[in-house]
């Protein structure tokens, strides 16, 4: 089977196989693979090259949006769904507003099964769709098992594509009337094991795929950031990659790179091809698709072992954070190198990696343990006086909010 029959498959029979599994993108199952594709390409000792993961077309330039929105739209004139044209609308209105390719992909991805699921329901046109459409909606996507991450950020957009339709007087306020939501967890970000990683590391055995892992490794890109990163962009006498405009958010950053870093990427920059302005590419000189890097990551973790951990790409990152954290590097200086828009985003390692809890705690339990056995040992400690507001404030100058 080819890489482009491999990037074709449609069903997905494992959710330890979803390609989106686990990153900052939402879950799309048109780019999930099968279980024998899957395991044929982790035998393959072919290179996966960067294809288009919907119809493997090479992955289209950063800097051309026109072409990347003239594709959506030719996508939209093939569905069958009521108020086309007002998706086609709003699409262009994310393009002028300079929206991101991948955000306009996913929102014709969520337009496409909302308005699918509205016509089903009879609605032959936008104007009917009201509040009942889109509850019975949200329950119909979580009766299919999507992750609530994936059914709230879907919802964020027929939202957002909703108040378009209300500010053009195309629907009434009141589909808006009261507030639509899905309770995300609020999960601990996923490291990788320190010894599972020396095992993963042991087993890299091409020169590219180990300057990419090691790089996601020791600076925190995400894996979109380094699939578009351009040679120009790299500084080796510095050490250091200009991250100009971030895959997300847009904001800019300068990561830097570690010894081990450094020197796979010294050896990678020998080895490929001079002419090709990306960093990585594929056949051709053209850019990776988010796929094709998944499944070389996945080909690893099944030569090291850990195919059954559930790690993905994007614990990579993950790792980076914890590790600094627990090195000493403050919350501040990790939302810099993370590009975290928010403190509040960099908080969740400190609760992973707690040193002071952990080491409180354990002081607190051997004071526990020694009073079961000593009753001399038990103290009458009175608790603390609560910070005042003032204090907890202090270190980032964040209001709180009371929760609704």
């Amino acid at each position: 089977m080819t890489p482009e029959k491999h990037l074709e498959t449609r069903e997905c029979v494992s959710p330890q196989i979803n390609t989106f599994a686990g990153t900052d993108y939402p879950e799309d199952p048109s780019v999930s693979i099968t279980l024998e594709t899957f395991l044929q390409a982790l035998s393959s000792e072919t290179i996966i090259t960067g294809f288009d993961e919907e119809n493997t077309k090479p992955l289209l330039d950063r800097d051309d949006p026109r072409r990347d929105l003239d594709r959506h739209l030719k996508k939209l004139s093939a569905f069958e769904i009521p108020g086309k044209e007002h998706v086609e609308a709003y699409l262009r209105d994310q393009y002028r507003r300079q929206c991101k390719p991948n955000t306009m992909r996913n929102s014709l991805i969520a337009l496409r099964g909302f308005l699918e699921f509205a016509g089903k329901r009879g609605k032959d046109c936008v104007e009917t769709i009201t509040r009942d459409d889109a509850e019975a909606w949200i329950e119909h996507e979580q009766d299919r098992a999507m992750k609530p991450k994936t059914v709230n950020s879907r919802l964020c957009i027929v939202k957002a594509f909703l108040r378009f339709l209300v500010e053009k007087e195309i629907c009434q306020q009141q589909v808006l009337s009261n507030r639509m939501q899905v309770k995300v967890p609020d999960s601990l970000p996923r490291a990788i094991d320190p010894q599972h990683i020396k095992r993963l590391l042991a087993v890299l055995d091409r020169v590219r795929d180990r300057a990419m892992i090691l790089i996601m490794l020791r600076t925190g890109m995400r894996v979109g950031e380094l699939l578009h990163t351009l040679v120009s962009e790299v500084n080796l006498k510095e050490r250091r990659i200009e991250i100009f405009e971030a895959s997300k958010n847009r904001v800019g950053r300068v990561v830097y790179l570690s010894d081990d870093a450094t020197k796979a990427l010294k050896a990678w920059l020998k080895k490929r091809d001079p002419k090709h302005k990306l960093l990585f590419y594929g056949l051709g000189g053209r850019a990776l698709s988010y796929t094709a890097a998944r499944m070389m990551f996945v080909r690893y973790l099944n030569k090291a072992g850990l195919l059954s951990k559930g790690y993905s790409l994007h614990c990579l990152r993950h790792t980076f954070a914890t590790e600094l954290l627990n090195a000493g590097m403050s919350l501040p200086c990790l939302q810099q190198l993370l590009g975290h828009s928010s403190i509040e985003m960099t908080l969740r390692y400190a609760r992973l990696t707690d040193k002071t809890r952990e080491q409180e705690y354990f002081k607190a339990m051997a004071h526990i343990e020694r009073s079961d056995t000593d009753e001399s040992c038990q103290l009458d400690c009175q608790l603390p006086p609560s910070p005042e507001k003032t204090q907890l404030l202090s270190p980032h100058g964040e209001k709180l909010y009371e929760h609704p």
